[in-house]
């Protein structure tokens, strides 16, 4: 039975003209098709893999209070930690536990007419008890920073544009941010919802996983496991290049099953996107792509925006009450577009 998630390998795209035309059909159709593939070759070694891994693995077993210390209800950025139960998707807990980092910048001044979405650049909390922490996830954010470039640079490709049509709309200040997440046993949880069914907002996701099931992609109206194949990260489009593509690609709805009782699951997604000014272009695609692109998904209680920080704002605040209600009232009081 051939594999409904593809495995693609990224050294293909250095080859010769005939093997690099070849997977840029692969990636193409593995995004329009499933919506996800593996992605081996791209040139993160094992012992990079095994440190992420392992720094995660030693912040989660951290005493609580110092986990609380630099809990995200405290950052107006959304940085920091959450505790399992804290996020929630489609309005239901989600029982995993994690940290959340993203670009380290300074605050925006705010004032009468600045965007409320500009909150959303500024620091990151670490965690005092485990000073490691920092180096090695933005060594990771550094290493899948450059894979999510590639990859974006043969999307491009595949959808016969120039290969840095994407450029103009994250060079610079691109907006990725990055999580490290611990989902409990069954035992440990109030449910089996690690991460309810959802959609990724960026243009592409790079996830890494520990060796534990969990993740599932809903294909063909079933949902189909994404189980770890070692030294391979797992890819997703998100709703940007959904939205620039007028839905010939499109982003997939998946989600995480809560692990069997007496095990955890360890993940690191990796979530690339474009600047918090930008906004998304509709690319001219080719006849032939553009008679099969299908407009992006349209769901009233999630609906997209081009601006990007609008959207990005708009996923925050839905997920994260507690920050919402803390640092931006003005916006929940009023009724406010987070613009």
């Amino acid at each position: 039975m051939a594999r409904i998630v593809p495995v693609l390998d990224l050294s293909r795209l250095g080859q010769a003209a005939s093997e690099r035309r070849t997977f840029l059909f692969d990636l193409r159709t593995a995004a329009r098709d499933v919506g996800f593939f593996y992605l081996s070759g791209h040139g993160i070694s094992a012992a990079e893999i095994d440190e992420v891994l392992d720094a995660s693995r030693r912040f989660f077993a951290l005493p609580e209070a110092d986990k609380l210390a630099i809990e995200m209800v405290k950052s107006p950025q959304f940085r920091g930690y959450t505790r399992t139960g804290g996020e929630l998707t489609k309005g239901k807990a989600d029982w995993r536990e994690q940290l959340d980092i993203g670009v380290e910048r300074r605050p925006v001044p705010q004032g009468p007419g600045i965007p409320a979405w500009t909150r959303l650049q500024g620091p990151n909390q670490w965690p005092s008890a485990l000073p490691e922490l920092e180096p090695a996830l933005l060594a990771w954010q550094t290493r899948a920073t450059a894979v999510a470039i590639r990859l974006l640079k043969a999307f491009a490709l595949s959808l016969d544009q120039a290969e840095d049509a994407f450029d103009p709309i994250y060079g610079g200040e691109p907006n990725h941010r990055m999580k490290i997440v611990r989902y409990p046993g069954r035992d440990a949880t109030g449910g089996d919802q690690g991460v309810g069914a959802h959609k990724d907002g960026g243009f592409l996701t790079l996830l890494l996983q520990d060796e534990n099931k969990g993740l599932q992609v809903e294909y063909d109206q079933s949902w189909v496991n994404v189980d770890p194949i070692p030294g391979t990260l797992v890819v997703n489009i998100g709703e940007l290049l959904e939205l620039a593509s007028n839905g010939y690609l499109r982003a997939t709805v998946h989600r995480v099953v809560t692990p069997p009782a007496g095990v955890e699951r360890i993940s690191v997604p990796f979530f690339f996107s474009a600047r918090l000014d930008a906004t998304i272009p509709l690319l001219t695609l080719p006849e032939e792509l553009a008679a099969e692109a299908r407009g992006p998904a349209s769901d009233p209680e999630n609906p997209l925006f081009r601006d990007v920080g609008t959207n990005v704002l708009k996923s925050r605040l839905r997920s994260h009450p507690d920050v919402a209600r803390r640092h931006y009232a003005d916006l929940l009081e009023t009724r406010a577009s987070p613009v």
